[in-house]
């Protein structure tokens, strides 16, 4: 099974939009630094305490030794702590990174690490019948009505308009 490591910014996208439990249902071993899961509101933290306790969620703890090599390593400074932690546990394990933010996707490009965002998510959801594309319709549209990140984004919204193309019942 594939490891994903996932940034705060996807943990809180999945929270707003409900897909908290159907992305737990993705073949996907999901991955996440305690740092970012500390970045987290209650309410966001409580049904991933959850996945952990059951082994779905696994979150790292980042050991000392591996904090040093984070902070020599060459990360740009525009990314958080968090962000970094995100971005090395991708690297170490090989891992496919899961993030909204267009600086952590590009850090990871630069770095050959593959990623995706929320509209990749939204679409392994249906493809894979843990929600219905008509469902999938609906939180992609609240996503590009209640989230700015995803409004001022032309390539984005493309990306969205195409699965809503295809997902639209004839």
């Amino acid at each position: 099974m594939k490891i994903a490591i996932t940034d705060a910014c996807i943990f809180i996208d999945l929270y707003e939009l409900s897909l908290t439990v159907p992305f737990f249902g993705l073949p996907l071993e999901i991955h996440t630094s305690v740092d970012v899961f500390n970045e987290l509101y209650p309410e966001q933290k409580a049904p991933l305490s959850a996945f952990e306790s059951v082994g779905k969620l696994i979150i790292h703890n980042i050991p000392e030794t591996d904090r040093k090599t984070i902070m020599d390593t060459a990360y740009p400074n525009t990314l958080s702590a968090s962000d970094k932690t995100v971005l090395f546990l991708a690297e170490k394990h090989n891992a496919i990174l899961l993030s909204s933010d267009k600086r952590m996707r590009h850090n990871a490009k630069v770095r050959s690490v593959e990623y995706h965002g929320m509209v990749w998510i939204v679409e392994q959801l249906v493809d894979n019948s843990l929600i219905a594309s008509t469902d999938a319709i609906n939180k992609l549209n609240t996503m590009v009505n209640t989230n700015i990140i995803y409004q001022n984004n032309t390539e984005l919204i493309a990306e969205i308009n195409k699965r809503i193309k295809k997902w639209q019942p004839l």
